[in-house]
């Protein structure tokens, strides 16, 4: 029971912050009749529910919250969401909960890590996934945990179970200026067997890979699926890349065609896509209008979108085996070339079984996130969203606009997934203010650190609903730590590994901590077994300590620190990767465009994260070629962040840079960079 001895907040300040005298009474009256009647966190889920609303003005919540929490200093971060009894009984957590007869959270969290096999064997079923010839075991663990097999003797083709479940809207679409427009799974399923029937124009065979540089649209997704269905490999690329990144990836995924589309419209603005993979070296090419005609003539041998497609809109998808891969997917690594990760037909039972558990996604909803097929994230909305007999809902424009928070609104999105940069973008311009967000059922955030005050606004403009947490990568092919919908939501940290996962904290000495470097206790499906311009062992489980039962544990490369009150808050990357506005970048990639400009020596490109959380920056150490002349910060700031954008990524915005005379290293020469994030934050403290 909370103490009854804090003050309770007087209406008088609630004026103060912008609220009526008569509604500053009721809030008052109404938080100091439950103070000392309940715990803080009951006493927070009735006053948040009952008495908050969203057009408060955020700094009411504010207040409201820290009055509630005050007198518990020393119980960890203060929750933001507390779910109710009544709440908990309706999801799909508490429906296969009791469907195994477990009496909490933590039982079914366990049941799945002891019982690996038959907890895939029942989201398996749970999800309806399609077999042609079903597997004769659920795991093969023979090879061993590095190399183990999933489903063997099965035969499949997983885009087929995209369609298994519900018959309604498989996609609600706009682009900016136009009106909301729908595409049934029916139609879907239609236009993606026309673009299955229409490969062969390419000369593209089953197993071969096929590019994909495109906003994430209704013409993406078809694309997408019709290039699994044909049994070819898609090879996602995110369209904000410059031309030479997406060279090297067409190169390292050897792909025999690509789609496009002319341009990307954005406002005003008209940015060219289909040129700039021309500078690729493209290969054969299809071409997709951004609005009406196309704006340019095609390089010879190219195709427009409707000269493509088949006018066949039937097609049988071609078998495959577990292990086939069916997507290429780009992480950064500390070398310049990114890691090739290659999904399996495997890898979309992990994004539907985290999306039916971890958010929650019901069949009819409706999901939001904004993002892109060159990212993890594209494809597992696919996937979650499809698999569990939901509608996606893709915004063609800027999703740091109000226009887009007016399509969360339009859309009635149950599932909006964000990425935290977006969230600062929107409560810095006021972007939710006015609008109806009561439909959101679930709130999810991946891509980056977030910052607490930021995901507590977030939630407040919507009446209050949980902020999922949601922390993995393109080998995982979901989450590997996260939150849940029954549990309370702590503001930017993790209640518990993802359902089927365990973890274990190391320190630097292997030993276990609640600090440090955290590993997976492999196996579970969606980890990836290989790479394909990698050694996966070197990358994943060379070097690691031993797990719980004497096995390998696998890396992944995130500082992790574990809170007093069992929760978990993530302290960046342990190697030399960070996450700028949700994209995952080496170091070294962007040292190797920087170390390009005249009169530089030596770069060193650090994460620092701000001092209230959240989204990390890029800051950047120089060396300069010759002692003199002096550099300037202030004009290297601006020649940097011009080449970064014309050479690596427009997305990527530079922080802050700082000349210096040389590097830290250690005695093996390499750069220190921990002491130049902790020199960083030294001189911002």
């Amino acid at each position: 029971m909370r103490s009854s001895a804090a003050e309770p907040v007087r209406s008088g300040d609630l004026v103060a912050l912008g609220l009526e005298p008569p509604e500053a009474r009721r809030l008052s009256e109404g938080v100091k009749r439950l103070l000392g009647t309940c715990s803080s966190a009951e006493c927070w889920r009735r006053v948040s529910s009952g008495l908050l609303r969203p057009a408060h003005p955020f700094p009411v919540h504010q207040m409201l919250h820290r009055t509630v929490f005050d007198n518990e200093p020393d119980a960890g971060p203060a929750p933001i969401f507390v779910p109710a009894p009544e709440s908990i009984k309706k999801t799909n957590l508490a429906r296969i909960q009791e469907q195994l007869g477990l009496a909490s959270y933590a039982e079914l969290h366990s049941w799945t890590v002891e019982n690996r096999s038959a907890y895939w064997e029942l989201m398996i079923r749970q999800l309806g996934i399609r077999f042609r010839t079903p597997p004769v075991e659920i795991l093969d663990s023979t090879p061993g945990v590095e190399q183990v097999r999933w489903l063997p003797g099965a035969r499949l083709n997983i885009a087929e179970s995209c369609f298994g479940r519900g018959s309604g809207t498989a996609v609600v679409y706009q682009r900016e200026g136009t009106p909301l427009s729908s595409l049934t799974r029916k139609g879907l399923d239609s236009l993606s067997n026309r673009v299955a029937n229409a490969l062969p124009r390419l000369g593209v065979a089953r197993g071969d890979t096929v590019a994909i540089d495109m906003p994430m649209n209704v013409e993406a997704v078809a694309i997408y699926l019709g290039v699994i269905k044909a049994g070819c490999v898609a090879l996602t690329i995110a369209e904000s890349f410059s031309a030479p990144e997406v060279r090297t990836r067409l190169r390292v995924g050897e792909a025999r065609a690509l789609f496009t589309q002319d341009r990307i419209l954005r406002g005003s603005r008209e940015l060219p896509l289909y040129t700039r993979m021309l500078e690729a070296g493209a290969p054969a090419t299809v071409v997709v209008p951004a609005q009406g005609r196309l704006s340019q003539p095609l390089r010879e041998g190219d195709l427009s979108w409707d000269d493509f497609l088949s006018d066949n809109e039937a097609f049988r998808a071609v078998a495959c085996d577990p292990g086939d891969a069916i997507n290429i997917l780009f992480s950064s690594g500390t070398t310049g070339e990114p890691k090739a990760i290659p999904f399996t037909h495997l890898t979309p039972i992990k994004c539907a079984a985290d999306g039916c558990l971890h958010q929650d996604i019901r069949e009819g909803d409706v999901v939001a996130w904004p993002t892109s097929l060159g990212w993890m994230m594209g494809p597992w909305l696919i996937y979650a969203s499809l698999v569990n007999g939901a509608t996606i809902a893709l915004y063609d424009g800027v999703p740091t606009s109000r226009q887009f928070c007016e399509f969360v609104q339009d859309a009635k999105v149950n599932v909006l997934g964000v990425v935290p940069t977006l969230v600062g973008a929107w409560r810095a311009g006021s972007c939710v203010e006015g609008l109806d967000w009561s439909s959101v059922r679930v709130f999810t955030s991946t891509g980056e650190c977030s910052n607490p005050g930021d995901m507590h606004y977030l939630t407040s403009r919507a009446g209050y609903r949980p902020v999922v947490e949601y922390c993995g990568g393109t080998e995982i092919g979901g989450a590997y730590i996260t939150g849940t919908v029954v549990q309370t939501s702590v503001a930017s940290a993790f209640s518990t590994a993802a359902l089927g996962m365990s973890l274990t904290i190391r320190d630097r000495r292997g030993v276990e901590s609640d600090q440090g470097e955290i590993f997976i206790v492999p196996p579970s499906i969606g980890l990836s077994t290989r790479l394909l311009n990698r050694d996966h062992h070197r990358e994943y489980f060379a070097g690691t300590p031993q797990g719980p039962g004497g096995g390998p544990l696998r890396r992944h490369g995130d500082r992790m620190e574990r809170l007093d009150n069992g929760y978990y808050r993530a302290q960046g990357r342990m190697d030399d990767t960070m996450n700028l506005g949700g994209i995952k970048v080496g170091s070294a990639e962007i040292e190797r465009v920087l170390n390009r400009v005249p009169g530089i020596g030596e770069t060193a490109a650090v994460a620092v994260s701000p001092p209230g959380g959240g989204a990390t920056r890029l800051v950047v150490y120089v060396v300069p070629a010759t002692p003199e002349p002096e550099l300037d910060e202030e004009g290297l700031l601006r020649i940097f962040q011009q080449a970064i954008a014309e050479r690596l990524n427009p997305l990527f915005r530079l922080h802050d840079v700082k000349v210096v005379r040389q590097m830290p290293r250690t005695a093996s020469n390499k750069i220190l960079r921990r002491q130049l994030r902790s020199r960083y934050t030294g001189q911002d403290s």
